[in-house]
Order: structure tokens, then C-alpha cells, then sequence
């Protein structure tokens, strides 16, 4: 008599399979393989069992202390009692992996451009230099590094449209007691990404993934509007939302379309918080009320429809500085291969 193996063994064993490459580290595995279990299941698909919790856990703790952020952090609080030579160093350093970033132009402007047949814009005013001052918080202390400073720092991400002026002014008035009091307590306690996961419950992890490709999802959309998809009312409706809450350059610094085990880890400690379970579940209503976000009005063929207006549209896009940026149709690039 055989004994049936149990299928989750047999779906479970073949899905870390699928993610575990020789010489690749197993927790690497485990976390795409916890991220794709988190993913819609297509019809007639089987659906791809959950890894242990357990060692889900022990997978982020095992890369968030190996990360930048997690080093940066540990680097700020060994500065807090090492003079102004360990100050100096902790900004040179975080200068160093913030200063090599840049937002990406706006998706408006990236579509606008294309259309036009024009070079896509680099936005040259984002400059993430300043978020230092939030590292040197952490292990300096707030009053150490000054409101001024912290205004920046918060500017820099651009969301809710406030400028430099508008959180100084806040923080100001938080800080003279004439405004609502600021738990920087919470900035250290959120800064230790390990911590928050070791706090984390396990429905609290698998939450954050629901949110963070949640997300991922509605940013990915806002983006690749920037790259002609065809606009709909359902994601017109999105966009303006996202825009009402002033939260796509947030967004944009926190999201990735297709984020490595890694960055994987980073954001499912960010979707621990409140504030992205909340804007989830804003956006999510808004796809509530019209989710026909791939139907183009008046093609009655659907998805289908769609990718042939997407491939249409990507086909007959302008050529910069050819022809005056006018469109060139397919057969006239045929000829002209010719």
C-alpha cells in the first residue's frame, strides 16, 4: 500500500523549487515565495499554499539586518555619543545612499512627452539629500538635528504638496506648544525595521503584504499611465484620488513595481503602518465604485481590446527628432527599414 502525499507537500515543495537557484540563500526563496503566495490566482490555477509564518519571519529578520536602511540606523545611534568626527561620518554616509537618488519625472509629463515626440523629462528638483537630517534623528536626537532641518527632510518626499516653509511652520508650532505635539518617539521606534517585525503579529505580516501589493498595484497603474497606457474613467478616477490625498510622491519613493526579496522586506515594514493600511483601503473603495480599470468606453472587446489600444499606441509613437517629432505609422517604417 502507497501512502498519498499530502498536495500542499507536493505544491509547496515545487514552489520553493521554483524560487530556490543553486548557490541562492533559501530565506531569499522563502520570501518570494511568500510574496507570490500573497498574488491573485489566475482561473483554473492551483493556488499556491502559504510558507510557515515562522519562517517567514526568521527570512526578513535575516535580510533587514543585512540592509542599508538597518545599517544607516545602526550607524545613527553609534553616533549619538561619538563626537563631532562620528556626526560627520553618519552624514557622509547617508549622503551617500540618498544623495544617489532622484524621483523619476511625473508620469503626466513622461506621457505628454512621448506624444509629443519630445526627450522625457528628468525631474531635477527632487533632491533626496536633505532626508539625511531624518537619519541623523534617529540616533542624534531631534533637538540635535533642529526643526529646520527636519522641515527639509520632509519636503523632500513631496507629499501632501506641503513645501519646506509649510513644515517648518508646523513643526514650529509643535515645538512652541501651539500646535499639535509630535511623538518623535514614534520615528525611532518605526526607523528599527528588525524591531518591527519581531513586534509584528502574524496576521500583522500578512496584512502588510494584502496592502503592499495592494499598492504596488494602484502605483503601477499611475506610472504606466506615464508610458501610454490607455487611459480609462476607472483609472482617471484612481489618479485623481491619489492625487486629492497628495500621496503619489510618497509613493514613489516607497513603491517599486517589481521590488527584489530585499526590497520586498523594506516594504512590507513600511505597510506595518496605519497610514498605508488606510490609503489601501481608500483606494481600494475608489476601484469599488468603478473597476472596469482595463475597458476602454465603447470596446466591447474588453482586456483584449486594451493591450491592442496599448500596442497601437507604444507602435505609432512619435520619433524625436525625426520628421519634427510627427508620428510614423507602421508602414511607413517599413518602408523606410527598406
Amino acid at each position: 500500500m502507497v501512502d498519498a502525499v499530502d498536495p500542499v507537500v507536493v505544491e509547496s515543495a515545487a514552489v520553493l523549487a521554483r524560487h530556490l537557484r543553486q548557490g541562492r540563500d533559501r530565506r531569499l526563496a522563502v520570501l518570494e515565495w511568500f510574496a507570490e503566495a500573497g498574488m491573485g490566482v489566475r482561473p483554473g490555477a492551483v493556488p499556491v499554499p502559504e510558507p510557515a509564518i515562522g519562517t517567514v519571519r526568521q527570512a526578513l529578520v535575516w535580510v533587514l539586518e543585512r540592509s542599508v536602511s538597518q545599517r544607516l540606523v545602526a550607524l545613527a545611534r553609534s553616533a549619538a555619543g561619538a563626537g563631532e568626527e562620528g556626526q560627520d561620518a553618519l552624514y557622509a554616509a547617508a549622503g551617500r545612499v540618498l544623495g544617489a537618488y532622484r524621483g523619476a519625472a511625473h508620469p503626466a509629463l513622461v506621457r505628454a512627452a512621448l506624444e509629443a515626440g519630445e526627450d522625457v523629462p528628468v525631474d531635477a528638483e527632487r533632491d533626496f539629500r536633505s532626508m539625511v537630517h531624518l537619519v541623523a534623528a534617529v540616533g542624534l536626537g531631534v533637538q540635535e538635528v533642529g526643526t529646520d532641518a527636519l522641515a527639509e527632510a520632509f519636503a523632500a518626499f513631496g507629499m501632501f504638496g506641503l513645501t519646506v516653509e509649510d513644515w517648518a511652520q508646523m513643526l514650529g508650532a509643535a515645538e512652541r506648544g501651539e500646535g499639535p505635539p509630535v511623538d518623535w518617539g514614534q520615528l525611532q521606534q518605526h526607523a528599527d525595521f528588525v524591531g518591527q517585525v519581531q513586534r509584528a503579529g502574524d496576521e500583522e505580516l500578512v496584512r502588510a503584504r494584502t496592502v503592499m501589493i495592494g499598492l504596488r498595484g494602484f502605483y503601477g497603474l499611475y506610472v504606466l499611465h506615464g508610458l501610454l497606457l490607455p487611459d480609462t474613467p476607472a483609472q482617471a478616477a484612481l489618479r485623481r484620488r491619489i492625487d486629492d490625498l497628495g500621496v503619489f510622491p510618497l509613493l514613489d519613493h516607497v513603491m517599486a513595481v517589481n521590488p527584489s526579496p530585499r526590497q520586498f522586506a523594506e516594504l512590507l515594514v513600511v505597510c506595518l503602518e496605519p497610514f498605508y493600511d488606510n490609503l489601501y483601503e481608500t483606494l481600494m473603495e475608489q476601484l469599488a465604485e468603478d473597476p472596469a480599470v482595463f475597458r476602454v468606453p465603447g470596446d466591447e472587446t474588453g482586456v483584449v481590446g486594451f493591450g491592442e489600444a496599448w500596442a497601437g499606441a507604444v507602435r505609432d509613437l512619435p520619433v524625436p527628432g525625426r520628421d519634427g517629432g510627427a508620428g510614423v505609422g507602421p508602414g511607413e517604417r517599413s518602408a523606410k527599414r527598406s
